[in-house]
């Protein structure tokens, strides 16, 4: 019989070996919590630490490309000329902001949440279709119309793809190999710079446009057909705007150093998901094709999202409104009940095109600068908002109109410059409104030029407060509820109102 003998403090030698072993347990448990937190901190660390590198990066291509960083005095001086491309948008390799934060179990769970919520609207509209018509009834007859007539669209993208491919490249190219030898350099400039500004105007212009109305596509194909329209333009403008410069330069320095771009180079820009031109661009070492199938799948789900979120709260609201029914408390009504369906669809609309569609074309083309968009919804500032919503738009606004028109008319216009570029994207997102729906109905417009305006002065960058964030959200809840709402009333109107009194709505039929 095993007998135990008293240890310090009062306790037996059974007690002590509990002891021990407890302390023995959460010794192991504690090591394991360490080991945890230390590859948690690693990872924090790695990640901040390739963040910095790539500034780092960054800003030393621009110093070492910038003449003002490491002045010359031998150099000549140009004037008259623009800064060359090195002196704008630095690209470097980095992943979209949405790609790294859902790899944080919270914001999956966001993601999860939306992806329950399209599963109830699916399973919504069975149910109600099966009490109501005794079976079930998948209504796509509006999707198949708004898709109509899909052999025009096709071809006439491949026109506007072609002539944009093969147009400003074969006159840029004639322009550039006889500007060095030519004695008169404006004169023969002119000659090859008028043909550009004709075609950008007239075939990429006004051609699309003409067939979208002459045809009478459906809304869809005509945002497509429109939506790629402004995008090869802006396209075909920066591949001129970007390369001028270097052959400019060279004849003044009397050099021949300048080497014109290649076919291929051109081609891989008019795909590659940026609006700034460059000859090379960081490129990813493989194509992760699983990832490519899980975007243009998510594309596809956000799509039949936005349809059922139309389907499902806007048509119930508009279906019976005509000019009868228009009043204060109707409109006021309306406006309210479209601020869901218009949130929802600016979400759709920024997850589907700027993270998935984008990413997917990146990933195919092995592009890796990947920053399409910043943490816009963390902005405090509608001024911030405008820079990080829309990274790609943005970078050309900024460098082609902004910077250019300060260059053009000098610094001290900074305020005609800021008010010139919300007029060029006001005009141009009317235009596709216009086109897209049919008719003139300057919502848009008027959002852009006098809300926008007002709201980018009065919420700058020196906004910091949290507060200013909830009204910013505020301000876009109720501005795309108004923007839904009113197309919407509209839309529905023109079908509902008898045609003598369509003359007075305050709208011009497009086509």
């Amino acid at each position: 019989m095993a007998s135990t003998y008293p240890l310090p403090g009062g306790l037996n030698q059974s007690e002590g070996r509990i002891d021990v072993d407890h302390a023995i347990a959460r010794k192991m448990q504690l090591l394991a919590e360490t080991e945890q937190l230390k590859l948690a901190f690693m990872k924090g660390v790695e990640k901040h630490f390739t963040e910095v590198v790539n500034g780092l990066v960054a800003d030393s291509k621009l110093l070492e490309s910038s003449p003002a960083a490491f002045p010359e005095k031998d150099s000549p001086k140009i004037k008259g000329t623009r800064a060359p491309p090195e002196h704008g948008k630095v690209f470097v390799p980095r992943r979209s902001l949405l790609d790294e934060l859902f790899e944080v179990n919270h914001i999956r769970t966001i993601y999860h949440m939306f992806i329950a919520i399209l599963i109830l609207f699916i399973l919504s509209t069975l149910v109600v279709d099966f009490i109501d018509e005794g079976r079930l009834v998948l209504e796509f007859d509006l999707l198949v119309y708004s898709f109509g007539k899909i052999s025009i669209v096709a071809s006439t993208w491949l026109c506007m793809f072609f002539s944009t491919l093969l147009v400003p490249y074969f006159l840029f190219v004639q322009w550039a190999k006889g500007f060095h030898s030519s004695s008169h350099k404006i004169i023969h400039s002119i000659l090859f710079g008028a043909p550009f500004v004709i075609f950008q105007t007239v075939c990429l212009g006004f051609g699309p446009t003409y067939i979208t109305l002459t045809y009478d596509l459906p809304p869809a194909s005509r945002f497509i057909v429109i939506l790629e329209q402004v995008r090869l333009v802006m396209k075909a403008h920066s591949f001129i705007r970007e390369n001028v410069p270097r052959i400019v330069s060279a004849a003044q320095q009397k050099s021949d150093s300048s080497q014109l771009p290649k076919v291929s180079q051109y081609l891989y820009f008019l795909f590659a998901p940026t609006l700034i031109y460059r000859d090379e661009y960081p490129r990813t070492p493989t194509i992760r094709w699983s990832y490519v199938a899980t975007k243009f799948a998510q594309v596809l789900g956000s799509f039949f999202y936005a349809y059922y979120v139309f389907v499902r709260l806007c048509i119930p609201v508009y279906r019976n409104y005509n000019q009868e029914h228009f009043n204060l408390r109707g409109l006021v009504l309306c406006i309210f009940n479209s601020i869901l369906p218009g949130v929802l669809i600016l979400f759709l609309t920024f997850f589907a095109f700027l993270h998935c569609w984008l990413n997917a074309f990146a990933e195919v083309l092995r592009f890796a600068d990947r920053m399409f968009y910043k943490d816009w919804w963390n902005s405090t500032s509608f001024a911030n908002y405008y820079r990080t919503w829309n990274v790609v738009v943005h970078d050309w606004l900024y460098y082609y109109a902004y910077r250019d028109f300060l260059w053009f008319f000098g610094k001290k216009f900074k305020v005609v410059a800021m008010l010139s570029v919300f007029t060029v994207s006001a005009v141009v997102h009317e235009y596709v409104m216009a086109i897209a729906l049919g008719y003139f109905y300057p919502v848009m417009f008027s959002m852009f030029m006098c809300f926008g305006i007002v709201l980018n002065f009065i919420l700058h960058d020196r906004r910091k407060n949290p507060i200013f964030n909830i009204f910013m959200w505020t301000s876009l809840f109720l501005g795309h509820g108004v923007l839904i709402c009113l197309y919407g009333q509209e839309l529905y109107a023109r079908q509902n109102c008898p045609r003598e009194n369509v003359s007075n709505l305050f709208v011009i039929r497009v086509g």
